[in-house]
């Protein structure tokens, strides 16, 4: 380099520097920022991705709105962070966002980390809304800072469970779950409703949220020779494992939650997908208010939506739409206005019941056709 184009050099690189800095805020802008915590790495990461996008896209239609707290314009922000769906990590992220005075929370995904992580939260006054946790347990705990905005498993279990027996007939039904907060609670759930309409649970397995391989434990069950098996947990789980049902020649029917409701689900299942049935909690997107508007816009920017997204969204909706029911982004003052709300999102009108929990939470029942799910009921 020749010494005399040094210091020219220096200030084009220091005017490149500022170029990608973030605009200055100014007295009359107000920050607000909401945390969003997923699974962005492992196996559940396109999940958790999908959660974070349908945040994201909320974000930005806030920001649209020019939206005014406290006579100051308003710029919200989101601050992504990943706790792997493990709950240990999830409690340091929690931790992190607190530390951070995050002016509300989105998340977590799985009832694994969204349990610990809410005692921190609440102990902060940080409002959590998860889009996605559906074990009763995280509303039940006594934190007046918890909120969901889909039908906990309670709901989806008893319905589950009136589907397997009713609609599909079965009498005797096989049982496995992947031992974490979600899937052993959804099972739990099942098990007792089933139990209720008088089928026979004639066995009950467990794996983890890691294993792929479950040829001993489906041995085991073919020889009980069930009409149908119910899995508890994730697609990263639940679509190897219908695929090696098919190859050991099973024709029982096979049943899961949401967290096996995804295209990933179809992806890893391949050809052993057809005929399987799925939950979901609310009502299939085409049906939701704003649900077609939602997906022609996340498709656009994101792409295909996992499970979650359209949750995600209504999650930081109804947060900022409490915020400006009480002129605030103060977590004290909004959180009444967020208990009291009646929010007209994408996936329902939202309002909480005195837990946290939605009122009047859905699910409907899908069946795997061709790669895609088709509503049942």
């Amino acid at each position: 380099m020749h010494r005399a184009h040094a210091p020219l050099l220096m200030a084009v690189l220091a005017l490149a520097a500022c170029s990608k800095a973030p605009a200055p805020v100014d007295a009359n802008t107000l920050v607000v920022r909401i945390g969003s915590v997923a699974p962005l790495t492992g196996p559940q990461a396109h999940l958790g991705k999908d959660n974070e996008n349908g945040a994201r896209l909320a974000i930005a239609d806030a920001n649209a709105q020019n939206i005014m707290l406290g006579g100051k314009k308003v710029r919200f922000e989101l601050v992504g962070e990943d706790d792997a769906a493990d709950p240990k990590t999830g409690t340091i992220v929690a931790q992190k966002l607190v530390d951070a005075k995050v002016n509300g929370v989105v998340g977590h995904l799985n009832s694994g980390t969204t349990i610990p992580a809410s005692k921190i939260y609440a102990d902060a006054g940080i409002v959590q809304i998860s889009p996605s946790a559906t074990n009763p347990k995280y509303t039940h705990q006594g934190f007046k800072t918890a909120f969901r905005v889909m039908a906990n498993d309670e709901q989806q279990g008893k319905v589950l469970g009136e589907f397997a027996t009713r609609r599909l007939k079965a009498h005797t039904i096989a049982i496995i779950d992947d031992a974490t907060a979600y899937g052993q609670g959804l099972a739990d759930e099942f098990a007792k409703a089933v139990a209720t309409a008088g089928a026979q649970v004639v066995a009950r397995e467990h794996t983890d949220d890691h294993s792929t391989d479950f040829s001993a434990i489906l041995t085991r069950i073919k020889s009980r020779n069930p009409d149908l098996i119910f899995y508890g947990g994730m697609d990263a789980q639940s679509g190897p494992m219908v695929k090696q049902v098919r190859v050991l020649k099973m024709t029982t029917a096979f049943l899961t939650g949401d967290g096996g409701c995804s295209q990933e689900f179809s992806q890893l299942a391949g050809e052993a997908a057809e005929g399987a049935y799925c939950s979901l909690p609310g009502i299939p997107l085409e049906k939701m208010p704003k649900g077609t508007d939602f997906k022609k816009r996340f498709n656009a920017q994101y792409g295909e939506i996992q499970d979650y997204a359209p949750y995600s969204y209504d999650a930081v909706g109804v947060m900022i739409a409490a915020m400006k029911a009480a002129d605030s982004a103060d977590p004290a003052k909004y959180l009444p206005a967020l208990a009291g709300i009646a929010y007209p999102g994408v996936t329902a009108t939202i309002q909480f019941d005195g837990h946290g929990d939605l009122k009047g939470g859905l699910v409907t029942l899908y069946q795997w056709k061709s790669g895609s799910k088709v509503p049942q009921e």
